[in-house]
C-alpha cells in the first residue's frame, strides 16, 4: 500500500511539472516579445526601462584604444 502511494505521488508530480512547463512556454509565446532575428526587429530586443543607456564614455583609455585601432 505504501508503494502504490509513492508511485501515485511520483506520477502526479511528473504530470504537474509537465503541465507547468507547457503553460510557461505558451505564456512566453503569447507575449510576442523575443530576441529572434527577423526582418521586423533585426534581432534587437526593445526594453521598457526609463533609464538612459550609456554605451560610451569618453576616457583616456578609450582614446588610446581608438588611436591604436586606426
Amino acid at each position: 500500500m505504501q508503494k502504490s502511494r509513492r508511485e501515485f505521488a511520483k506520477k502526479t508530480a511528473m504530470i504537474t511539472a509537465g503541465a507547468a512547463a507547457i503553460a510557461g512556454t505558451s505564456v512566453l509565446a503569447a507575449t510576442g516579445e523575443s530576441s529572434v532575428q527577423d526582418d521586423s526587429n533585426n534581432g534587437v530586443v526593445v526594453g521598457k526601462s526609463r533609464n538612459k543607456e550609456i554605451l560610451y564614455k569618453k576616457t583616456a583609455a578609450w582614446e588610446a584604444y581608438y588611436k591604436n585601432a586606426k
